[in-house]
């Protein structure tokens, strides 16, 4: 074959691969912008929480004759509507937007990263696809996107912030929520930035690269790997995990500043949609 034509295809095939990748990010985007939405029907659990907290039937379990919801969905609650406007984001000019954890969510996922930390399976369980929003849960802060979403929070994925790291300079304040398994790129964004809010403990915890063609992240260094006395894998002077992640109750829950932003002590996703201090905090600091 005409080495002329070799190249013509292979030039084509590269362009393919690049076209099919973005078009796959991009669809990953969009499904990242309601995350409170679902495919099937939901019924209320409860009307008297600040939220309408709501679930898929096919969710609940009994345990100790209790129902008890394995995954929540919230909407606003027409009986709150002046509280919104207390804890709404101010539009007069100050940009602020919070980070999806979709790294996080897909270090998570069945077959991901904890599957090896359990000895379930061998190191090839450290490579994992990335995720969508169906596969969202409290570890990847699922109740808390849903609540700043139905507020007007703007939104960023960590997706993003790995492919362009100067977007964040966009912003005056950045909401971050359990970004634990991130880029360096993603790292250095971060720590960089003069107003983050970590609302998260165990945030920046362990260090991973991503191949978006084959659609997956990989960890590279942290959570006790490759050594098992490696815990942070950027060895971050901030890292705040022990004790606050284990705190989901929150009882006592308060900010305290470090170089670039605050931290909050506790794990606030089991409270944030009933907590309207804590909301108003968050848009007042």
């Amino acid at each position: 074959m005409n080495s002329k034509y070799v190249i013509i295809s292979i030039i084509t095939i590269i362009i393919i691969i690049t076209i099919t990748g973005f078009l796959g990010f991009t669809e990953k985007l969009d499904n990242f912008q309601n995350m409170y939405s679902s495919e099937t029907e939901l019924v209320e659990w409860t009307t008297d929480t600040l939220f309408l907290f709501m679930v898929d039937p096919n969710d609940v379990i009994i345990q100790n004759n209790r129902q008890i919801p394995l995954k929540a969905y919230f909407n606003l609650n027409s009986k709150f509507e002046s509280e919104y406007e207390e804890i709404r984001p101010d539009l007069d000019g100050k940009k602020t937007v919070f980070v999806v954890p979709v790294f996080t969510a897909s270090a998570y996922a069945h077959n991901g990263f904890y599957e090896y930390f359990q000895k379930k399976c061998d190191e090839s369980c450290l490579t994992t696809k990335i995720v969508d929003r169906n596969d969202f849960t409290s570890t990847a802060s699922f109740n808390t996107i849903q609540i700043l979403q139905l507020l007007g929070y703007e939104t960023i994925t960590d997706i993003q912030i790995d492919q362009n790291p100067n977007i964040l300079q966009k912003y005056d304040k950045v909401i971050l929520l359990h970004s634990e398994y991130v880029t360096k790129s993603m790292f250095d964004a971060i720590t960089n930035h003069p107003k983050i809010i970590y609302l998260f403990p165990n945030a920046l915890y362990a260090e991973i690269s991503v191949d978006y063609y084959r659609n997956e992240i990989s960890l590279i260094k942290g959570h006790g790997y490759p050594e098992i006395g490696i815990s942070n894998g950027f060895d971050w002077e901030f890292e705040n995990t022990h004790p606050y992640e284990f705190d989901t109750e929150c009882i006592n829950w308060e900010f305290y500043e470090i170089k670039n932003g605050v931290m909050l002590n506790c794990w606030p996703d089991q409270i944030i949609f009933n907590n309207k201090l804590l909301l108003k905090t968050i848009k007042e600091l």
